[in-house]
């Protein structure tokens, strides 16, 4: 309607706006789909959202955003319908959709499910089911060119060294003072777990390759960085498991995103050094009220030759930068 109740039926989004200034993204963020996704023989139907923008001329009002979910539903059933797919080959498929559909020079879709992983507890083996989160991000341009990533996001916990080794003096002082010797009391401390705080953590973990990587492996990797896996279900033998694994490997939040990098880089040899590397790890804090995080991005040859040669990039390369390039 106009101001003066009257239908507008001309195509307003097509038209000039006041003020030419072209966009860099406008889309929609937040549409919730039925996807299926594929892991080797593994199907399974899981909840996503999907963000999607394009670029946006300065001649040009806005795009259709009513026909983004309409556009979803095309390529979904495109591409889906017979063949499940892996989450960032579907956001590649969606993306290529979008750029010839809205005529946009470049579109970029995210695509974020919540996957059930079933796994063993590390004792009793009793079956639980944990969530994590799969991701996949994928940029299109209208002259074909492509580039896409998978992600993945799990919790875990950090056991903080830092209080860790406050406690270790002071337990050594006490020791000592109690009449132990210092031969007995390095025994003792390397055979009792010491106490410190401890963090649950959020781990985050994507690569950016034109290769199929296992998101389950990449799930393993960002869990092993930290000090423990969490579970759902835990009985006693369990959370006593648990509970010494982490004592005996604690960790800061640096620790977690550079651990899971060089981790990456060991298990999958066989990425480019083009390819793109995102480690991001968030600790919610137990005895501060503010919550700590550490992050580190760059290209697979940036991440190299730092750890092999010790050559510090002059930049490091970040995820805009290498879906735009």
């Amino acid at each position: 309607m106009n101001g003066d109740g009257k239908l507008v039926t001309h195509d307003l989004q097509a038209s000039e706006p006041e003020v030419q200034l072209g966009l860099s993204r406008a889309g929609v963020k937040g549409i919730a789909k039925a996807i299926h996704l594929r892991w080797g023989r593994f199907e399974q139907v899981v909840s996503a959202e999907i963000d999607c923008t394009v670029d946006l001329v300065a001649s040009q009002k806005g795009v259709h955003m009513s026909r983004f979910p309409e556009l979803f539903e095309e390529a979904i059933e495109r591409v889906v319908i017979g063949e499940a797919l892996v989450i960032e080959a579907l956001a590649e498929h969606i993306a290529q959709h979008i750029v010839e559909r809205q005529r946009a020079l470049r579109a970029e879709v995210r695509i974020r499910a919540q996957y059930p992983l079933q796994r063993r507890t590390p004792v009793t083996e009793l079956a639980t089911q944990e969530m994590v989160a799969l991701i996949g991000i994928a940029a299109a341009a209208s002259e074909g060119r492509v580039r896409r990533l998978v992600g993945v996001e799990a919790t875990g916990i950090n056991a903080c060294p830092c209080a860790q080794g406050l406690v270790r003096d002071q337990a050594t002082e006490r020791l000592l003072g109690a009449g132990f010797e210092g031969d007995d009391v390095e025994r003792i401390l390397e055979l009792v777990p010491l106490a410190t705080h401890n963090q649950r953590g959020r781990g985050t973990l994507y690569a950016g390759t034109a290769r199929q990587l296992n998101a389950e492996r990449l799930v393993d990797i960002v869990e092993s960085s930290m000090s423990s896996p969490v579970y759902e279900l835990l009985k006693r033998p369990d959370e006593l498991f648990v509970v010494e694994h982490a004592h005996l490997q604690p960790r800061f939040v640096e620790d977690s995103v550079r651990i899971a990098l060089a981790t990456t880089l060991e298990r999958f040899p066989e990425l480019d050094d083009s390819d793109f590397l995102y480690s991001r790890q968030v600790n919610l804090e137990t005895i501060h009220s503010h919550d700590v995080l550490a992050e580190r991005f760059g290209t697979v040859g940036e991440l190299r030759g730092e750890l092999d040669d010790g050559a510090t990039p002059e930049r490091h390369t970040s995820l805009h930068d290498w879906l735009q390039a």
